[in-house]
């Protein structure tokens, strides 16, 4: 499918939605709307109308009545002044109108049938012969410009497809999706908590949940350590001038959490990065090339502040656990070090089960004045990770444009269970760091060189991995993390000490277990313990107490297994040994 068409009909598709929607009600301002990944969203300013989605059957059937009079877009510069007096009825254009201004940018207006709007471009042909297969599909509130500041404006989303299989196709996904939302699984499991005391965006993980979470860090850091990469520690807040020297500031100083203290003037921010203060591990002290290459990894977390209506359970939070690491290497070492982190990632993610798709982020030549450094180290670092790609066998797309600001990076994109990509791993090889925070090693020849810093995350973040990882498995996790390996069912009251006797000896195994002596029926704990998606459930009767074979309820399996205790504790054991 062509991206660019698809976005074409979806922005399209949009301008569609506004007209139906101040069709119906008059009074409403349209303020954005443009494609995204899923299909497209527009905005509005309902006044006191209160939309909800009993209204999108009213709203479809509107967009296709006016859809028969769009023969095409017509698109035509024009002064601001004319710009401001079409649109003087509506705050939000006015706004964009008067910033474009300022920026020098040319106002231009797009008309279709006899709806006027304030837009760029990028539209279909004829959009009466080819805006056939859309879907409106929620309505949410969003602050204007995702500023909070801003009056909460009503976003209506949708989705358009070519053909009416895909739409099918993608409405049948989304019911899959609603059943694996990670939000509601979370809650059911019992693996994290949102609190409004603590803030949006701010999880909080029980037990369960972090059970799973170490079990995922303690494997990163076992692939890690293996490759020799070191553990180091670092603080959560430091001086804004750490990352004004690393260009975050200039980037990004909206994003931060700025940290005031009341005993001294220095200004300090939480932490939305790690590598700055990695570099400084590494500025410490002088450098051979005998010592090259330095490894250096912590799972740690790092603070964005991100606008409130974009936070969404695990996927997008405002504390970012990151199980981050940082090589700082000489240029020789570049491809040698690349494969070892490409080795690591790939090993991760087989065990999951997750097939992986890797993007070549690059920089756009047309808007150099989004990165740091010179076209030449940008061709240079873009070679040679497309190189080590290639010598891998692996296929891979680009994404001009997608490169972090200090660096192109090989983003990993994992594919769950329903087909859906998540930007999760990645491998960013960069050269600017180094040359703002002046890095020197001293070579063979016995002079200074610059070294080239490799950033690698293969969960991308913890929070978010788990997020993908319970929708990818429907929060039926592997046996390796799961909370609850197996769980006993006590028949009754008098199984209950010995269940508890035997439940010891799980654990002396290495064997996380529960035990369920509740005076309640077997088929009852059968049940709870189901929805608790735990994988092996065993009654514990007369005759498991008494030294017969044991029957296993096997998670997902209608067919139970027959073995001994000591078999059966095997069995779990090399499973969780082997990530299985």
């Amino acid at each position: 499918m062509d991206q660019q068409y698809l976005d074409n009909l979806r922005h399209s598709c949009a301008h569609l939605l506004a007209a139906a929607v101040r069709s119906i009600w008059p009074n409403a301002q349209n303020a954005i709307g443009p494609s995204i990944e899923s299909g497209f969203y527009q905005d509005f300013d309902m006044g006191d109308v209160k939309i909800s989605e009993a209204d999108f059957e009213r709203i479809e059937n509107k967009m296709r009545e006016i859809l028969k009079t769009w023969d095409n877009f017509t698109i035509q510069e024009v002064p601001v002044e004319q710009a401001k007096k079409d649109f003087s009825w509506n705050p939000y254009k006015l706004e964009l109108i008067d910033e474009f201004a300022v920026q020098g940018k040319t106002i231009t207006e797009t008309k279709q049938g006899s709806f006027l709007d304030l837009c760029k471009g990028g539209h279909l042909a004829h959009p009466k012969d080819e805006i056939k297969h859309f879907k409106l599909l929620s309505v949410a509130g969003a602050y204007w410009r995702g500023n909070e500041k801003n009056k909460m404006l009503t976003r209506i989303y949708g989705t358009c497809f070519p053909s009416q299989q895909e739409l099918k196709d993608y409405l049948h996904m989304l019911e899959e999706a609603k059943k694996r939302d990670h939000r509601k699984i979370g809650a059911e499991l019992d693996l994290f908590v949102f609190s409004e005391l603590v803030g949006s965006g701010l999880p909080l993980f029980t037990p369960k949940g972090t059970m799973v979470r170490r079990e995922l860090e303690n494997f990163i850091a076992e692939l890690r350590l293996a490759k020799k990469f070191e553990r180091v520690w670092i603080p959560h807040i430091a001086k804004n001038d750490l990352y004004k020297t690393s260009g975050h500031w200039d980037k990004f100083e909206d994003d931060l959490f700025h940290v005031k203290s009341k005993k001294t003037e220095t200004q300090f921010v939480l932490k939305p990065m790690n590598c700055p203060h990695h570099i400084q591990l590494f500025a410490a002290r002088g450098r051979s090339y005998r010592e090259m290459p330095v490894r250096y990894f912590e799972t740690t977390t790092i603070y964005r502040d991100e606008n409130t209506g974009q936070l969404q359970g695990l996927t997008r939070v405002r504390s970012i656990t990151q199980d981050d690491s940082h090589v700082f290497c000489r240029r020789d070492q570049i491809k040698q070090e690349v494969g070892v982190a490409y080795e690591i990632i790939t090993t991760l993610y087989k065990t999951i089960g997750m097939e992986l798709r890797v993007r070549l982020s690059t920089h756009d030549p047309a808007n150099m004045q989004k990165y740091l450094g010179t076209p030449e180290m940008w061709n240079e670092a873009e070679q040679n990770l497309a190189d080590i790609v290639k010598q891998a066998g692996q296929d891979y797309s680009v994404g001009v444009g997608e490169a972090a600001f200090y660096g192109p990076k090989l983003d990993f994109m994992g594919v769950d269970s329903l087909g859906r990509e998540w930007q999760l791993a990645t491998i960013q090889l960069d050269m600017n760091q180094p040359e703002r925070f002046k890095l020197n090693f001293t070579n063979a020849a016995g002079v200074d060189e610059r070294p080239v810093m490799i950033h690698v995350a293969v969960l991308g973040s913890v929070e978010r991995f788990m997020g993908v990882l319970i929708e990818h498995t429907a929060g039926n996790l592997p046996v390796w993390l799961s909370p609850v390996h197996v769980l006993l069912a006590a028949v009754s009251e008098k199984h209950a000490a010995q269940t508890h006797t035997l439940a010891k000896q799980f654990e002396a195994a290495g064997i996380r277990v529960a035990v369920d002596d509740a005076d309640e029926s077997i088929g009852k704990k059968v049940r709870n313990a189901a929805k608790q998606k735990i994988p092996y459930i065993v009654v514990i009767g007369d005759r498991e107490l008494d030294g017969g074979d044991w029957t296993i309820r096997v998670r997902g399996q209608e067919e139970q297994l027959k073995i001994t205790k000591e078999e059966f504790i095997a069995k779990v054991r090399t499973e969780i040994a082997t990530r299985k």
